[in-house]
This record gives C-alpha cells, structure tokens and sequence, in this order.
C-alpha cells in the first residue's frame, strides 16, 4: 500500500505497513490537511480514529506513524525537541504505520501551514 504525499514543490511516497492502524488510513485516503512542524518532524491531523497499537517511544528517520492523541499522522526526517543525542523521540508514544520511500529529508521543505495533499499512489 502505497501513498503519495504532496506539498508544494514536494512530492514522496511512503508505504503503509499490516497494522490495523494503517488500513484505517488507507481506507480514508484521499484527504488533505496543514502541516505543523515540530523540530524535525512534521505533523498533521487526519480523518482517523485509532488507539494506541504497539505504542513505540523511539522512531527512526523515514518512519510514519500515527499519534492517538492528535488524531495526527507523522513523518519524521530527524530529532525531535524532546530527542536525547543519537535518537529520535516523538512527544509521547505513537504506533509506526509506514517508512518514506528515498531520502526523508526532503520533508525538511515542508513548513508550518503548508497544505498536505495524500492520495493512494497509482500503479
């Protein structure tokens, strides 16, 4: 399962994984929302509704995942605020639902306010 994210000039793919969470999301696409931004992470609230499903208090660069609390997906490129050195920490526990396709980098281009189009990859 494959989803597009467009933002401006930005355009990446990342995969949805097996959880319950990410079927949720895949059945909800299309839907567009304004990022946030919260140090190397962006953020955005989307149509879903879930529970914590195998919470993880660490992620890795490319990882997408999806936080309860906000009702947000994210998509994290490096250190958050509240990361210790070598590590990347979301604000409280999230359930990782995917991995960016190529470099997560390219998120950095993305800033607070930005419409955020996700769409259901063709092919």
């Amino acid at each position: 399962m494959e989803v597009c994210l467009e933002a401006g000039e930005i355009s990446l793919t990342f995969t949805l994984n097996q959880t319950a969470t990410a079927g949720k999301i895949w059945e909800a696409l299309p839907f567009e929302a304004r990022a946030n931004t919260w140090g190397e992470e962006i953020y955005f609230s989307i149509p879903v509704e879930a529970g914590d499903e195998a919470p993880q208090e660490l992620v890795a660069a490319g990882d997408v995942a999806y936080w309860p609390p906000g009702r947000a997906l994210c998509l994290f490129y490096g250190p958050t605020p509240v990361s210790a050195p070598g590590e990347i920490r979301p604000y409280s526990p999230v359930t990782v639902v995917g991995k960016v396709l190529g470099d997560p980098k390219v998120l950095q281009a993305i800033g607070d306010g930005m419409r955020v189009r996700l769409r259901r990859a063709s092919g």
